[in-house]
Formats: C-alpha cells, structure tokens, sequence
C-alpha cells in the first residue's frame, strides 16, 4: 500500500480545511505541536490537521462543545495523553466549555476509567485553569 502523498492537491485541500478548523478552535497551541513534529514525522503532522480537524472535526453532526466533551473522555480513559488532554481542555475552554462542565466530564469519566485517570485529568484541567485565572471551580 502506497502513504498519500501529503502534497498532492487533495491532500493540500484537506489541510487547508483542517486548519482552518483547528485555527478557530484552538486558540494557538497547535502550531507548536505540528511544529514539533516537522522535522521527525512530518506527514503526522498533516495528517493530524487533515484528517482529524479537516475529516473528523469538521463533520456537521456534532457542535464543537459535544466534540470536545467526547475528546475528553477519550484522552481521560487512554490515560497517558496529558499533553494532549492539556491542548484539548484548553480548546475545550476556547469553545465555550465551562470549568464546571470540564471537571464534571473528568468526574463522569471516574466511573468508566477509573479514579487514577480522573485525578490525572483533573491535574491537567487544574493547571489550565489556574493559567487562565480559573480558579476555584464552582460545582454545578
């Protein structure tokens, strides 16, 4: 089986369309993630914008604030991802996501991935919030 060739018009049209996603989404840490990635793995790299914010992210059926719920249950059940659950509660937050409503996913996430996990995530969320002057969480 022969890789897509990242450069080739189709592939730049997804890119494009995934970066544009990611652009309204993020808030500016994707750049430095990709950026990281350019010299090592470039086609990573593209294939993170393009398929998933061009192919996946952009899909109708679900608004940006139900993606990043169900983002961070995933990351939250994988464990290990902190640096990407740290991107993701921060895109969670660009959204329109509540502090609350993220602490309530991590919470909600404790009884299918177990405490360990939750606490991880909530560790992560703590730091985001405290640089976004977010703390204390209110409960709902």
């Amino acid at each position: 089986m022969t890789a897509p060739d990242i450069n080739s018009p189709e592939e730049q049209a997804r890119y494009r369309r995934g970066s544009d996603v990611l652009n309204a989404v993020d808030g500016g840490a994707a750049p430095g993630v990709m950026a990281s990635l350019a010299d090592i793995a470039p086609a990573l790299a593209h294939h993170i914008v393009a398929f998933g914010f061009g192919d996946l992210y952009s899909r109708p059926a679900l608004e940006p604030r139900q993606r990043q719920l169900v983002t961070l249950g995933i990351l939250t059940s994988l464990g290990g991802c902190e640096p990407q659950l740290e991107v993701h509660v921060r895109t969670s937050l660009n959204v329109g996501l509540t502090p609350a409503e993220i602490v309530e996913a991590f919470i909600h996430a404790a009884g299918y991935a177990g405490f360990p996990r939750a606490i991880n995530a909530i560790s992560v969320a703590k730091k985001v919030f405290a640089e976004r002057d977010l703390l204390p969480v209110e409960e709902t």
